[in-house]
Parts: structure tokens; C-alpha cells; sequence
């Protein structure tokens, strides 16, 4: 079964309308046309025209099964999970190491993004339809499978065209891309959206733990809210851009949702249907012109060219190139029309604005670069890549530093937004064609430091002191930035010596450093969360009269505050009373 799922096998019209036609009958014996949630029924939902926004799909819209959920899904008994399944309960059962990857994305996902509203059902009907639940739980205990899952090479027949991206890092290919893992990654959708799930410090797409975790963060990543059936439909239309997939994938989700269990890994049902294949059985070895049939020699006795690459684990062998006839004269092969990358000449910058934004903050600005022909001309639908360059901590939205986003019908692909890290200066974002060598195009954001407009104290108590005491009250300040809470601003407090005077003061109130020693000036101050600034407590040397303590952040807020150091008042004695006479 594991060498059928990466039988490079090409997907035509009629195998195509066979999954469509099995999904839309289950749809018709299954569900009515609203579900149990109340929300409106995939079949009949409408996907958004900004589906593809990124990248296509997750998985460069590679061959999926198409295996439909039983009409009812089956009680569990106790004992299940913890031994070999019960007879008719594979099928609703889901491997304890793959379950356990879903609910812990499912976890991280809701404290990350808890507006996305993730729910692990989504997740376990991915992992079904794409890879079979990691193929029944194949996996190690750390959740990496077996043996790699990879999909067929996506060199433009029956499929997509994605040249190599990776230099064969992830899929050993390095022609073209292939979806690999058990979420079905392409290679450059996973550098900059895979993650790693169970914190071994790798972001492995082979992974069960990564790979689901990198699954949600996917389909968060534009804010959608996952309990609008809208934003559902276009969350998983995002994963792999097929109506027929929708529907699927909806089906599973609902199954799950009415009742799931766990099974001990390795034990899961293996699919048998693709989107590939129609039927998903393994081809006649007497049926011509499939994969599995040998080359015959061509007139003339030269033999067929082996394979290039030898059949690995879960994956297909790449097509052997057909026999040469080296008797026969040369014939020039047809010309195949040139894609939209091929007609790619440069790029070229669709009025970005200025990009700037204080640490920490996101840029209120987006990227735009438009694709274009030697002539000038618009290319839509092309891939642009997005990589942040550099010494930096700004990402984009969701913690990536690469994203790749397909043009629009006006050439221009838009990049997600920036989130500003804590490095202060220069960030460098390149833009690139993927499939394509043409120049590369740079754009620099710049990261301020963190800044207030105002501060004032959050207390009116009177700041005094008797000689050589210490200050009852602390000082405490707020700052804002345009009336927002100013968090992490960087500030100074200094005891000046006068409000025309800003040099550290020699005598009078101090504050007292590590050893007790007295110090005028306190540097390297930070607002919290809230804005707040609580400084240490103060105290006064036998000097009196009135002190002023300036506090003073980046962006220009000052505050100056007033100090007393004061005698304390004694009470006049009762005048005397005259004996009387």
C-alpha cells in the first residue's frame, strides 16, 4: 500500500469525475443540507475568489485519497487503544501517536491563535485524506513515519509544475518538487511555514507532531476563523484547491466530530481510493502504458534507459525516460507551450510605502511586487517568495521569514505582513520568482525602538522626606503612544539639580544600587506590559529643600517630579498657666 500512495500515476479527466461523482453521492446519502452545527453544507458553500492566495496550496494541489467515511461511525468498546482494535473500529479509530499530534497542535493553535478557532477534527481529516493517517500510524515513538510519504513528482503532466525548490533536501528530488510527509508538504511551502511540534529542536515534515502543527498554523494564517463554515471552506480549499477535495474533507470532519477513538499505532485502515486512480488498485501488469509495465525495446534493438531513480520507501520511482531509436533520424519533440513563469522577465515594485514600525509592533504596510514580461506586460498567476535577509528577529505574521504568494490577475502578489522583532535598524525583505532565475528585488523596512509620547503618574501622593530617611511612596509612571499603552519602552530616571539645570545632582535624594551605595541616575528602565515604570524606592541624604527627579523614554516623553526633604514639625509647647495668686 505504501508504494501505491507514491506511484507517480497521472491524474486524468475521467479518474478525476470518478472521485467527484463518489464524493457528491455520499454527500447526497449523508448529509442534509445544513449540518449539525448549523452551518451551511460544504457542497453547497461558495469559496472564496482569494483561495490560492498563497502558494497555490499546501501541497501543490498533489493527488489525495478519496476513501469516503462509513455512514455511521462506530462505538468504540473500553479496551480500545489499548489493544489490538476491535474488529469494525479501524475505520473510525485514528493511531494514539497521530491523535495525540492533532490535540496538541489543536492546544497550541488556540493559545497562538485563539480567534482561528482550530479544531483537531480539521487536522485528523487532512491527515485521512492526505496520507492515510501517516499510513494507519506508521511511526516511530517520536512521530517521524517509518518511511517517507512522498507524492508524485509535480512536473506538469497530469499535475502541477513546481520545479525543484529544495535541491531534493526534503523530497530527494532534485527535478521537481514532490509533497512529502504525512500532511503533504511541498518542499517550499514547508520552509516557511513547517515548525517544530515536538520541541527536538528540528522541523521535520516526516514528523507527525511538525507537520500537524505546521497544518494549523497554515490554516490560521489569514486570521480566518475556523468556526465560520466560510472561512472553513477557504481554509481547506487554501490546503489543496479542488471543490472535490472540500467536500472530503468536510465529510471526515463531520465523522470525527460525531465520535472518534484511539487505536494502537500502525494499526489504522489504509486507504485504497485516489484522486489519481479512480479505483486505487494497483495496475494489471498486462494493461499497457501504466508505470508498473516494462519499456519495450524500440525498432532498431536499442533498449529502454533504466529509471533514474531507484523506488524508495512510500514513494514512486520517477518515470523512465522513453527509448531512443539511435537508427532513426532525430525528430524535434513538440514544443510545449511556455508557462507564466517561463514568460517572466523581471520584477518590479507595486508601490510599496514607506515600512516602518517600532519594535515589537507589526507593520501597518504590506510588500507588493508586480511580475512582468520584457515588455512591460502583467504575469499573473506566478509564484513570488518572500525572504526576510539578514541579522534579524522581524518575521512575517505567524513567526515565518520566507512566504510565498501567487500574482493576482494584475501581476502583483502581495507579501503578508511584517512583525517587527526587538532588533532595532535595517531589514532587508527579498523578493524572487520561484521557477524562474531573474533578479531579485529588495525592499527595506526599518525597526525603531520602542517609543512613548507621554508619561504621567499613576499617584498624587506627596513625594517627601525627613533628612536622611527614606520616601514612604515610590514613584510610579505610565507611558502611552498615542494614547496606547507604551510596553517595553526603554527609560531613564536621573535627580537633577535644577528644572534649568539637567546635570546629575550632587546632594539630596539618591537611589541605592547593588551594594547600598547611593546612585543619582538609573539607566536601562523598561515600561511592563501594562506601560507601567515602578522605580526603586528613594531616600535623602541630610539635605533639605525641594528635589526634582526627571524621567525621561525613547520617543521623547519626560516627566519631572518634585521631591521634599523636610524637618519634621515639632508640636510648640502649651504656654505656661500662672499660678494664681
Amino acid at each position: 500500500m505504501a508504494a501505491q500512495f507514491g506511484r507517480r500515476l497521472r491524474k486524468g479527466a475521467a479518474t478525476t469525475a470518478v472521485a467527484a461523482v463518489a464524493v457528491a453521492a455520499l454527500s447526497a446519502s449523508q448529509a442534509p443540507g445544513v449540518n449539525d452545527h448549523g452551518r451551511q453544507a460544504a457542497a453547497d458553500a461558495t469559496p472564496s475568489p482569494d483561495t490560492s492566495a498563497s502558494d497555490g496550496s499546501a501541497t501543490g494541489n498533489s493527488p489525495y485519497y478519496t476513501d469516503l467515511p462509513p455512514l455511521k461511525s462506530p462505538k468504540p468498546s473500553p479496551s480500545t487503544g489499548t489493544g489490538t482494535a476491535a474488529p469494525g473500529t479501524t475505520e473510525a479509530g485514528i493511531p494514539a501517536t497521530v491523535l495525540d499530534a492533532y490535540k496538541k497542535a489543536e492546544a497550541a493553535l488556540n493559545e497562538a491563535k485563539p480567534g482561528c478557532n482550530l479544531p483537531w477534527q480539521l487536522l485528523a481529516a487532512i491527515g485521512r485524506v492526505e496520507s492515510g493517517q501517516a499510513r494507519g500510524g506508521r511511526v516511530d515513538a517520536d512521530g517521524t513515519t517509518i518511511s517517507p510519504i512522498l507524492g508524485p513528482q509535480l512536473d506538469g503532466n497530469g499535475f502541477a509544475l513546481i520545479r525543484d525548490t529544495d535541491d531534493g533536501a526534503y523530497d530527494d528530488n532534485s527535478s521537481y518538487d514532490q509533497a512529502v510527509g504525512p500532511m503533504q508538504f511541498i518542499p517550499s511551502t514547508w520552509k516557511w511555514a513547517g515548525r517544530d511540534g515536538n520541541a527536538d529542536g528540528k522541523k521535520d515534515p516526516n514528523n507527525i507532531y511538525d507537520a500537524a502543527l505546521a497544518a494549523g498554523y497554515y490554516l490560521c494564517r489569514f486570521d480566518w476563523d475556523l468556526s465560520d463554515q466560510k472561512d472553513l471552506d477557504r481554509a481547506i480549499l487554501s490546503y489543496n484547491n479542488s471543490r472535490e477535495y472540500l467536500n472530503l474533507v468536510m465529510r471526515w470532519v463531520e465523522y470525527y466530530r460525531k465520535g472518534t477513538h484511539e487505536i494502537p499505532d500502525g494499526t489504522g485502515t489504509l486507504p485504497g481510493n485516489r484522486s489519481d486512480d479512480g479505483a486505487g488498485a494497483s495496475p494489471s501488469p498486462s494493461t499497457p502504458n501504466t508505470p508498473n509495465t516494462p519499456n519495450t525495446p524500440a525498432p532498431g534493438g536499442s533498449k529502454p534507459k533504466p529509471s533514474p531513480r531507484p523506488e524508495k520507501p512510500g514513494g514512486g520511482t520517477t518515470p523512465p525516460k522513453p527509448p531512443t531509436d539511435p537508427g532513426s533520424t532525430p525528430t524535434t519533440p513538440p514544443s510545449t507551450p511556455p508557462t507564466n513563469t517561463d514568460t517572466v522577465d523581471h520584477l518590479e515594485d507595486a508601490g510599496t510605502a514607506k515600512l516602518t514600525a517600532m519594535a515589537g509592533d507589526a507593520f501597518t504596510k504590506r510588500i507588493s511586487t508586480r511580475a512582468e514580461t520584457k515588455a512591460g506586460k502583467a504575469v499573473s498567476k506566478v509564484r513570488v517568495r518572500f525572504t526576510i535577509i539578514g541579522d534579524t528577529d522581524t518575521t512575517f505574521t505567524g513567526g515565518e521569514n520566507v512566504a510565498t504568494v501567487a500574482t493576482n490577475s494584475s501581476g502583483v502578489a502581495v507579501a503578508p505582513a511584517l512583525q517587527a522583532g526587538e532588533k532595532t535598524g535595517g531589514v532587508t525583505v527579498r523578493a524572487t520568482v520561484v521557477g524562474r532565475t531573474v533578479a531579485g528585488l529588495d525592499y527595506t523596512a526599518t525597526v525603531t525602538e520602542r517609543a512613548a509620547d507621554a508619561l504621567v503618574r499613576t499617584g498624587d501622593a506627596a513625594l517627601t522626606c525627613t533628612p536622611g530617611g527614606e520616601f514612604a511612596n515610590q514613584v510610579e509612571v505610565k507611558a502611552t503612544y498615542g494614547g496606547a499603552v507604551a510596553d517595553g519602552v526603554a527609560a531613564t530616571a536621573t535627580l537633577i539639580k535644577s528644572a534649568d539645570d539637567p546635570a546629575v545632582a550632587d546632594k539630596g535624594p539618591y537611589f541605592k544600587d547593588a551594594d547600598g551605595k547611593p546612585v543619582r541616575t538609573l539607566k536601562a528602565l523598561k515600561t511592563d506590559a501594562k506601560g507601567l515604570l515602578k522605580l526603586p524606592k528613594l531616600y535623602a541624604d541630610d539635605t533639605t529643600g525641594t528635589f526634582l527627579l526627571r524621567i525621561s523614554t525613547a520617543g521623547g516623553a519626560t516627566l519631572t517630579v518634585e521631591l521634599t526633604v523636610a524637618a519634621a514639625e515639632t508640636s510648640s509647647p502649651s504656654p505656661s498657666t500662672s499660678p494664681s495668686a
